[in-house]
């Protein structure tokens, strides 16, 4: 399905050991003729890790999307009201985000933004990357695959050895994933084989 002119909300949560990989799916959307409106959780916002400093982030996000970052639950709120959105993409999607999404809990720029698109009966992509998915956060996970107009990026145990808990999203699929969530499709297999993230 061509992405010309389609508007997709772009929330990044702070998983920051994704954030290369998904600043390039950003670009390659932006490639196919989406317009991308990007929204920064507040850690996303806030924190300076060794994946890189958040103000060189949101400097790469601005100048693949030609926007400033949506850094504010007000800035996040026209969404449900103004219906800007086709789809919304959360990636990557912490342990954090999906819980407080699978509880409704509306305290970040991104969970607006993915509240009011579920609002509006549009379709939500997540892509998980949480150290707990396979502990705490599966039961997260699975109220999510349960709401309707939500939609999982495939994914799988990233270090089955190492952090037998940790769950990643096979990033380089958030594309596939949003041509059948507008077609109101999962893509599937939703759970991939084992991979190094």
């Amino acid at each position: 399905m061509s992405l010309e002119g389609k508007k997709i909300g772009f929330g990044l949560t702070g998983s920051f050991c994704t954030f290369s990989k998904v600043v390039k799916v950003m670009e390659d959307l932006v490639a196919e003729g989406a317009e991308l409106i990007p929204y920064l959780s507040y850690n996303a916002n806030d924190f300076d890790t060794k994946f890189g400093l958040a103000a060189d982030w949101k400097d790469k996000i601005e100048a693949i999307t030609g926007r400033k970052p949506i850094c504010s639950i007000v800035g996040a709120e026209p969404v449900g009201p103004q219906k800007l959105l086709d789809v919304m993409v959360v990636a990557p999607c912490s342990g954090n985000t999906t819980a407080k999404m699978a509880y409704g809990i509306t305290d970040t720029p991104v969970l607006m933004a993915a509240k009011a698109q579920l609002r509006n009966q549009r379709p939500v992509v997540i892509a998980v990357s949480t150290n707990d998915g396979l502990g705490l956060n599966a039961k997260n996970i699975g109220l999510l695959m349960c709401v309707r107009n939500v939609y999982f990026v495939p994914f799988g145990q990233d270090d089955p050895v190492g952090k037998k808990s940790s769950l990643v999203a096979k990033m380089d699929l958030i594309k596939d994933t949003i041509d059948y969530a507008l077609k109101g499709e999962q893509i599937q297999p939703v759970l991939i084989e084992t991979f190094r993230s």
